[in-house]
């Protein structure tokens, strides 16, 4: 089971799902949100309005349409407010809701967004802690998602990642030497 961060485009990533982070109406926006609907084609959102939105935590899927991925899973992202609006649980659990649902529709491979990091300022450096230990918590008890990959818009993006995944495995290397 494998785990790597890529600085990438999203959108060119053949797996068999990319994830969105998506607004809560699931009907397209900015960033990366716009980036997967403009690749998707109209078909994607025309599949969106039939979903009637997402809450934030939670994660739906539809069809890739044009995009290279068979399956696009749309999950809304916690906005920043502070820390003090259960935004680390709920940004743990969109990590979570989207590997679920990858793991239900037989998904064997898929590549994330930095979720939340952009417009809906959530800090850097602790999204990418709670995203990597998601992530591996979930490769780590499934028999059928083989790869996930962190596809990064930028550098400073990528090193967060990287950072965050190098402590996961320092702090495991720490714990299997107890």
């Amino acid at each position: 089971m494998g785990f790597s961060i890529v600085k990438g485009d999203i959108t060119t990533f053949e797996v068999d799902a990319i994830v969105n982070a998506a607004n809560t109406s699931l009907l397209g926006g900015g960033g990366v949100d716009g980036a997967i609907h403009r690749a998707a084609g109209p078909e994607l959102l025309k599949e969106c309005r039939t979903l009637n939105g997402c809450e934030t935590g939670q994660a739906k899927v539809t069809v890739g349409y044009r995009l290279p991925a068979k399956y696009v899973i749309h999950t809304p992202g916690p906005i920043w407010r502070g820390g003090m609006y259960s935004e680390d649980l709920l940004l743990a659990s969109c990590y979570r809701s989207c590997l679920q649902l990858a793991e239900e529709n037989g998904c064997v491979s898929v590549a994330f967004p930095s979720i939340s990091t952009g417009v809906y300022r959530f800090p850097l450096n602790h999204a990418a802690e709670i995203a990597v230990r998601e992530i591996l918590n979930f490769l780590g008890r499934t028999n059928v998602i083989q790869e996930v990959i962190m596809v990064c818009f930028d550098d400073a993006t990528k090193s967060a990642y990287e950072f965050a995944l190098m402590q996961k495995q320092e702090l495991l290397q720490s714990q299997i030497t107890l």
